[in-house]
């Protein structure tokens, strides 16, 4: 029997030892271990140990870490079959030994070359790959030198300007206080889940912004995918005539803010050529890299205001970093700056009743006031029991989730056997629905019924995917209808999901929409923008599927009025409880959990861990001077 026939080709052939026995438990990939052995060969390290360390760590990267936490090293997935403790784990303390006296982070005779560092900190050593680290850092510095200033500001003019944009306000008004922190400070951070009133409170800030400055104020609005970015210039320009809000720009990918150039590896705007814009606000910032955040906050001009927005307990970016949840949840020291004690006294109290509006501020909440961090606490879009559901998900209760969801209060269905004949009504309701309104044109009715139901998998593929539940999906709607659906085809009410940004078309990766009769015998595709739907001819688009179930990934920033929920086996890793949380915040008035006990308690129990030293304090990197 040759290697070949005994290895799979996913298993680098070079490894040996430790990296080809964590090679073949699926612990490591090829790619994992190629890049390790590759830099010690550049680095002159051939300690099997170190190699080791130097492959978690690249794993680590592509699991969504900025870098290896040396005290989880043992924090790993693998097939289901692999038994983890019976892996030929090093001892930690040995692993770490090695690391300390590799090349690789102290650098050798052959030459500078220090791919690997080595940061200590309280909690922990922590090995970066360098170009994470320097990434991390420039986050870190970049904060801190913007934290040092403030703009100059008549207090007195912002209290008035408050007022009007927020009139009427009772205690404490997390919005407002979020407004006089962005009117005050060059970095500001507004969090809240769903409903909470973020892009609510962007367009506020704007308009106070631009009374302060007048309406030649440059504004940038971004967010991480073409479809967040449109949503959010669609909220911005809904509130613009009420508020007297001018010349309200169009928002874009960050890519495109900060210059994407096709086939080059640098943007058009860096630390050396910087955005021109007085105001820059990132929406759904959750999702955005380590690595673009320290693209966009090295081309931000000091002396201009940086808004980020979004949700800290969702799911993060794909790529490697979760820097809103980093910067929400890092510890912050000094006072409340004077201008924001000033302007927001009143929101500081932390005597009100507790049926007000908003609760009063923690004492960690007021800490983070001096950051520029505010948490918008007030749910706006749904309350009941999704609003409690979705709590005891992100505070980790799986007890109280459990209660919920046996008790089925109004607004929660749970069918832990996985019985589908309430998905399949509402699937064939909502179709029903959608089918009526584009066959009679009606491209905005439409769009409003393909909203009133929406099935959400963790997984693409297997019985509990994506793939499976959107075959089942067009099956019921065909028997339905008496037809079978071609997929292939442009028929009345197919539901649709573009999966390529089209700026030419202004449809973007993620963005949904359905196909309507333009009355004249033909159809028009038709997607949500505000009041008035875009419709494109079909030969125009591209990247284009049928879309009767999604991921939970693909689905954050929408809403549906129900949504189903289908839980992987509780051994899966992607069943986490930010992907649980995000789930669940999806629906409006009903979520359904279909799915075991021990799937819901997996996901409560199973954070999104990613590791960075953004949370810490951390010194220089081992064998780099002081």
């Amino acid at each position: 029997m040759t290697d070949h026939d005994r290895y799979p080709v996913s298993v680098a052939q070079r490894g040996k030892g430790l990296l080809r026995a964590f090679d073949e438990a699926g612990v490591l990939t090829a790619a994992d271990v190629h890049v390790a052995l590759r830099l010690g060969k550049l680095g002159g390290e051939d300690d099997q140990v170190a190699l080791f360390a130097v492959a978690l760590a690249v794993r680590a990267v592509r699991a969504g870490s900025v870098c290896l936490d040396m005290t989880r090293m043992r924090d790993v997935t693998a097939d289901e079959d692999v038994d983890l403790d019976a892996l030929p784990w090093p001892d930690d303390a040995a692993v770490l030994d090695a690391v300390r006296r590799s090349p690789l982070v102290l650098g050798s005779e052959a030459g500078p070359l220090r791919p690997i560092l080595l940061i200590d900190t309280a909690d922990g050593p922590l090995l970066y790959l360098q170009r994470y680290y320097l990434q991390e850092r420039i986050i870190r510095d970049v904060l801190a030198e913007r934290a040092r200033s403030a703009p100059e500001v008549d207090v007195e003019a912002v209290s008035a300007a408050l007022d009007r944009y927020f009139p009427g306000s009772a205690p404490p008004d997390r919005q407002r206080l979020a407004a006089a922190v962005a009117a005050t400070a060059w970095t500001t951070v507004i969090a809240g889940g769903p409903g909470t009133g973020k892009t609510h409170t962007v367009a506020r800030i704007l308009a106070l912004l631009q009374s302060m400055h007048g309406p030649r104020l440059r504004i940038g609005l971004a967010a991480p995918t073409g479809k967040a970015a449109a949503r959010l210039r669609e909220s911005v320009e809904d509130q613009s005539d009420e508020l007297g809000l001018q010349n309200v720009p169009g928002a874009m990918t960050v890519h495109r803010l900060l210059g994407w150039r096709p086939g080059r590896s640098r943007f058009r705007h860096d630390a050396h050529n910087r955005l021109p814009y007085d105001v820059v606000v990132v929406d759904e910032t959750s999702m955005v890299s380590s690595t673009m955040m320290s693209r966009l906050l090295a081309a931000m001009r000091s002396d201009a205001r940086l808004i980020l927005v979004g949700d800290p307990d969702q799911l993060t970016s794909v790529d490697a970093g979760a820097v809103l949840a980093d910067l929400v949840a890092r510890p912050v020291t000094g006072p409340i700056p004077d201008a924001v004690a000033r302007l927001a006294g009143r929101d500081l109290a932390d005597d009100f009743p507790g049926d007000g509006p908003e609760r009063a501020l923690g004492t960690r909440e007021r800490d983070r006031l001096a950051a520029g961090i505010v948490r918008l606490s007030r749910g706006r879009r749904f309350g009941g029991a999704i609003a409690d559901l979705a709590v005891a998900v992100r505070d980790g209760d799986a007890d109280a989730a459990i209660d919920l969801l046996r008790a089925g209060p109004p607004g929660i269905e749970f069918h832990p056997d996985a019985a589908t004949d309430a998905v399949d009504r509402d699937v064939v309701a909502t179709a029903r629905a959608v089918f009526t309104a584009a066959d009679a044109g009606d491209a905005a009715g439409a769009l409003a019924a393909l909203e009133q139901h929406r099935i959400l998998c963790a997984h693409r593929e297997g019985p509990h995917g994506v793939r499976q539940w959107s075959a089942r999906a067009a099956e019921r709607i065909g028997a339905d209808r008496g037809s079978f659906l071609d997929e292939e085809s442009w028929y009345v009410g197919r539901p649709l999901l573009v999966t390529v940004n089209d700026h030419d078309n202004r449809v973007y990766n993620g963005d949904t929409g359905v196909v309507v009769s333009d009355g004249a015998g033909g159809v028009l595709a038709a997607f949500a923008r505000g009041e008035s739907p875009l419709t494109v001819h079909p030969s125009r688009l591209s990247g284009v599927v049928s879309v009767h179930a999604m991921t939970i990934h693909r689905s954050q920033g929408s809403q549906y009025d129900t949504v189903s929920v289908v839980l992987p086996d509780d051994t899966s890793s992607l069943l986490t409880r930010e992907l649980l949380y995000t789930a669940v915040t999806r629906a409006k008035t009903v979520v359904r959990v279909l799915g075991s006990e021990d799937a819901v308690r997996s996901g409560v129990g199973r954070r999104v861990l990613r590791a960075s030293g953004l949370r810490r304090e951390v010194g220089t990197p081992v064998g780099h001077g002081s």
